[in-house]
């Protein structure tokens, strides 16, 4: 099947899926390897895609009807046995454009190809066909096991942090934000555009475009589906994709003063490098450490693409940046690598593929980008510390801590630097959304150097 440029979508999810069973793996870096390395059409890859996000997102009430169904428990079938179920079920239950019968015929081929035996077809065909008979009794997806007997799709350990800490609703509240699948959200390069001019343009182009909650230069597509690449604008780099949270973090720098140093410490794609290179005065400065060296190509990309040339790029980790002496700045931003909880909803293997225990290995990394951070920032300058977790192991309790040992820094209040409808702060004025609030789960920390 691998490498069959005649393979179809059922096939490249199945494959997905079950490679990233057995190597807990990324699915974002198998589904580049397996699906948009397979020569399908556009619409194939797509279809592929949202079948292998999907099962992940409704993995437990997959399991759960095929379990009504099935003779077998699920637990003791092969990997690729009840992959193929899932993307099957899936179809069936969630995909309202394929029909019954191709979601069966052609997840059973799928194992006729990868040559199972005739009694385990059979079994896939039994089982499918019998969910379709039955789908009109079936409890709805997502809600509370008190509700209807569906689960949350979370693993457990996950939802009874999260119910100990935000209580039972809005846990619940999160789990099926979860759940759904994301929105695209956009920011105006606002200095080539404005953000009536660009949302005119998207619906001139027969887009259903909307302006973003929180932040005034978003903008949101809530059924967009393709290549951002194919929206209007993007080659001539009118927008990033970046969600509201991500923006609303990066103004934490502010304000930006004229002929300042900035620097961000854990760039990434540049979403926040390139806001960043809007928001500096043209006479500031701004450089941008990345250590990977793939995604340090695709950050030069994106600048250039959003006319950001003037970034100075530095490859290699924080820690040997500042070693090589590279002055004191007015601002630094550590958007720090993390469990990614609050992003669950975008890449949905993550509930999967982190334990708890997973926490602590962040929190050292996380600390450690701190107090390499603290080394370069000026007297009165400012240090944002950021993350996509909400996982207080990860936030508060990293600030607090750098806290204790840094008496020269202080937390200042994150709602005086947001728009006043962004309410997500704390009772300690830390920066702190979740899902529930309508955009990505985000942490934002603002802390001054005393002067």
């Amino acid at each position: 099947m691998r490498n069959n440029k005649a393979a179809t979508s059922r096939q490249l999810a199945v494959t997905c899926l079950t490679d990233w069973a057995r190597k807990k793996q990324p699915i974002a870096s198998l589904m580049d390897t397996v699906i948009h390395g397979s020569g399908l059409k556009a619409g194939d890859r797509y279809l592929a895609v949202k079948m292998v996000q999907g099962v992940l997102r409704q993995m437990q009430y997959l399991d759960m009807i095929i379990a009504r169904f099935s003779k077998f428990p699920v637990a003791k079938m092969k990997t690729l046995t009840v992959m193929a179920l899932r993307v099957g079920v899936f179809q069936i239950l969630f995909l309202d454009r394929v029909p019954d019968s191709a979601a069966v015929n052609e997840t059973v081929n799928v194992l006729k190809l990868e040559k199972q035996p005739r009694w385990l077809l059979n079994f896939v065909n039994g089982v499918l066909r019998n969910i379709v008979r039955n789908k009109q009794d079936m409890p709805a997806p997502g809600a509370d096991t008190r509700d209807n007997g569906s689960p949350l799709n979370h693993p457990e350990w996950l939802v009874q942090r999260w119910q100990k800490r935000f209580g039972p609703e809005r846990a619940r509240t999160i789990c099926r934000e979860n759940n759904k699948e994301p929105f695209l959200g956009l920011r105006v390069n606002t200095r080539d555009i404005t953000t009536e001019e660009l949302t005119a343009l998207f619906r001139q182009e027969g887009y259903d475009v909307r302006s973003g909650k929180y932040a005034s230069d978003s903008l949101i597509l809530d059924t967009f589906s393709g290549p951002v690449s194919s929206l209007p604008g993007y080659e001539d780099g009118l927008f990033h994709v970046q969600d509201e949270a991500a923006q609303l973090v990066t103004t934490l720098m502010g304000p930006f003063a004229e002929g300042a140093r900035y620097l961000d410490g854990c760039a990434g794609l540049g979403g926040k490098t390139c806001q960043l290179a809007e928001l500096i005065p043209q006479n500031s400065e701004l450089v941008a450490v990345e250590p990977n060296r793939r995604r340090i190509q695709l950050l030069k990309e994106n600048l250039h693409r959003l006319h950001c040339d003037v970034v100075t790029m530095f490859q290699g980790p924080l820690g040997l940046f500042c070693s090589s002496g590279p002055g004191l700045f007015r601002g630094v931003l550590i958007d720090a690598p993390c469990s990614g909880t609050g992003v669950i909803r975008r890449h949905p293997d993550i509930r999967w593929n982190r334990l708890e225990v997973d926490l602590k290995t962040y929190r050292r990394q996380q600390a450690e980008l701190l107090q390499q951070a603290a080394l370069i920032v000026e007297p009165g300058g400012i240090l944002v510390y950021a993350t996509c977790s909400i996982e207080p192991e990860e936030n508060m309790e990293v600030v607090e801590s750098f806290l204790r040992d840094h008496g020269e820094f202080s937390v200042t209040d994150c709602c005086d630097y947001l728009p006043e409808k962004a309410a997500a702060v704390t009772v300690s004025g830390f920066f702190s959304p979740t899902p529930a609030d309508g955009m990505d789960g985000f942490f934002g920390a603002r802390l001054v150097r005393n002067a």
